[in-house]
């Protein structure tokens, strides 16, 4: 038997000749062509035309043509109705109807835009849905977890986890000082030395650099210093009339030329460049 539909499938016209195939006719042949064509090629051909608006087998309400082919045809089958809430979620774009029915949709899609040819793309397509299948009907209770080696696995990001978050929750005293000594500094426009700031909080200096990103948005003592600098020039370019030089001093560069270039690193811009872009709006 014959059966014909529109072009470049991606969800109903491959999972209906898939249970065509398996369920209804094992040697169906399935034709794909434009959407213009598909009704005088059916009666040219003899096929049936399916999931097109206006013939028998096609979408209901809210219902697509696979949900048709399995009333039609009574196929009562557990794994095919629950198969037939993932297709049905990702031919219409529904994605709670099913967990699967997103990624349905997105394997399906990117078969479509590898596989130019219909009939290669149908024969791709139908491996995939043996494999739905094949999950629906054996292994929905299965988890890929539940294997010694993938238990292990999930054990150690679970403690990566619980580490993390403890981390988080514990920053220590002389980190929170750190900050204070930190901001205190920029905002006066005094020398930050590490080595001193370190023995003002009774903390070897090579501890605190070697674990001052921990604390300090991942980034090093020297990074987040001129992240802070460049935070506070932002600030004075927004609500002042100083000249570049002023800006330069008052944020702790050691000229305007130096400002310039870190300036430029961070914001892709120079500072007289987004001077004037401030101005223009």
């Amino acid at each position: 038997m014959k059966w014909i539909t529109r072009e470049r499938p991606k969800i109903d016209r491959l999972a209906c000749p898939w249970l065509i195939r398996r369920f209804i006719d094992a040697s169906a042949e399935i034709i794909y062509v434009p959407e213009n064509q598909v009704l005088d090629k059916a009666k040219e051909l003899d096929a049936v035309p399916f999931d097109i608006p206006g013939v028998e087998y096609s979408h209901y309400e809210d219902r697509c043509t696979f949900d048709y082919f399995l009333e039609k045809y009574r196929l009562t089958e557990p794994a095919l109705q629950t198969m037939a809430l993932i297709v049905r979620g990702a031919d219409t774009d529904d994605h709670s109807l099913a967990a699967q029915s997103a990624g349905l949709w997105a394997i399906s899609h990117g078969m479509s835009f590898n596989i130019s040819d219909d009939q290669e793309l149908l024969e791709k397509a139908m491996v995939l849905y043996d494999g739905l299948y094949s999950w629906a009907k054996h292994l929905q209770k299965q988890k890929h977890t539940t294997e010694p080696t993938e238990q292990l696995f999930l054990q150690v990001y679970h403690k990566y986890l619980q580490e993390k978050k403890e981390n988080q929750q514990k920053v220590p005293a002389w980190a929170l000082h750190l900050k204070e000594i930190i901001q205190d500094q920029i905002d006066t426009n005094l020398a930050l030395n590490l080595k001193e700031i370190s023995e003002a909080l009774d903390v070897h200096p090579a501890y605190v650099s070697r674990v001052f990103s921990k604390y300090f948005d991942n980034l090093s003592f020297g990074e987040y210093i001129r992240k802070l600098r460049i935070e506070k020039a932002l600030s004075l370019l927004h609500t002042s009339g100083y000249s570049l030089a002023e800006v330069a001093y008052l944020t702790g560069f050691s000229d305007q030329s130096h400002f310039t270039r870190i300036f430029r690193q961070h914001m892709g811009q120079s500072p007289s460049e987004y001077r004037k872009n401030l101005l223009k709006k």
